[in-house]
């Protein structure tokens, strides 16, 4: 056999998903359990930590590991009562960095003192909300400990022991799932309301771990002079609203859309939008519903003149009852809407307002 004709020593590996090699190199299975950060400001702590929790909780369950939460803050924050409703939501125990320079969020400290917690504890997942805290937070982080974290989840998963988190990609046209098979640990943001609420089991409780934070004020450069609230900030609250009327391009002009405004008054639900509307100036930024805009969950979602397209569906559909009104028999809505009216908006709407405003004052007068 010629030199030219002999085969090569060891066959190429395929490609794609067949040819993926899942095992840990020994040094990375010592990483275990499933952390999440536990967000707070001014003696609040964000919800989305919460839903966080409940979907650690179960990924933890199928690894067979436990859930941990995690708390940097000042001496004089409620920390230890933030770790009880922790273990309530589903942590086993809490790990609790607790320094002066931890008041108040700021970049450098927090990185530094989360980073040192997982390298001392080594947790193969930790979870953090797609916030604006959670995402300044979770991109330092794992640039710092050189790891990969996927962000905007949907969804997670396990796969083998690999955390499979899916986002949007190509501009929300497609879903795809991510997988961080050389590195620990795996991380991943989520935003709120993607996942459900777990229930509050205040019957469960669980350990508090101390660490210090090797980091003195003098160390950091940003400084934290004050907190001026903004008193013109826009009190939407989109996310944690029960009923949401959204309406899309497909209602024409701004004039039309003032009928999505007329039934959420009736309903008293919050008025959402998707992008086309909002880049039309006809809603705030603040009401749009999508991958660019907020992910919501509320018990009714009412759709006037939405497409269905996959960048708004990722934001509602964990609805609990969704109502689509297209004129389009064949819109990608009525694909995933509990119930579907194909007819014209600018009529079916101010007919279910009227629907609806008569409903309410025949209770009131039962009621009188």
């Amino acid at each position: 056999m010629t030199e030219a004709a002999k085969p090569p020593a060891t066959a190429p590996r395929p490609a794609g998903r067949a040819g993926r090699n899942t095992e840990l190199p020994e040094h990375l299975k010592v990483y275990k359990g499933i952390w999440v950060f536990v967000e707070h400001d001014r003696g609040h702590v964000n919800p989305v930590s919460w839903e966080l929790m409940g979907e650690a909780r179960k990924l933890a369950d199928r690894l067979q590991v436990s859930v941990a939460g995690v708390l940097l803050g000042g001496p004089d924050e409620p920390l230890d009562a933030f770790a009880r409703e922790a273990c309530a939501y589903g942590a086993d125990l809490c790990y609790v960095m607790r320094d002066p320079v931890l008041k108040g969020y700021r970049n450098e400290p927090f990185t530094r003192g989360l980073t040192d917690l997982v390298n001392a504890h080594q947790p193969e997942i930790m979870l953090l909300g797609a916030t604006t805290m959670g995402r300044d937070l979770a991109g330092s982080v794992a640039t710092t400990l050189g790891t990969g974290l996927t962000a905007d989840c949907t969804e997670l998963n396990i796969d083998g022991r690999a955390l499979a988190a899916t986002r949007p990609t190509f501009g929300g046209s497609l879903l795809c799932t991510i997988m961080t098979l050389a590195f620990r640990p795996q991380m991943a943001t989520v935003r709120p309301r993607v996942m459900a609420m777990p229930r509050r089991d205040d019957s469960r409780t669980g350990p508090v771990v101390e660490m210090r934070l090797a980091m003195v004020e003098t160390d950091i450069v940003t400084k934290l002079l004050e907190f001026i609230p903004d008193a013109s900030r826009d009190t939407v609250n989109l996310a944690y609203a029960d009923v949401i009327v959204a309406g899309g391009k497909g209602l024409k002009n701004a004039d039309n859309f003032r009928l999505v405004w007329d039934l959420a008054r009736v309903l008293g639900a919050e008025v959402g939008a998707t992008r086309a509307v909002v880049q039309a100036g006809w809603a705030e930024a603040e009401r749009q519903v999508g991958q660019t805009g907020k992910t919501v969950r509320p018990k009714l979602y009412i759709a006037a003149g939405v497409s269905g397209a996959i960048q708004h569906r990722v934001g509602m559909d964990a609805s609990d009852v969704i109502v689509a009104i297209n004129t389009d028999a064949s819109a990608p809505i009525f694909d995933f809407a509990h119930y579907g009216i194909v007819g014209n908006a600018m009529q079916v709407l101010p007919a279910l307002t009227q629907a609806f405003r008569a409903h309410f004052e025949r209770r009131v007068r039962k009621t009188a």
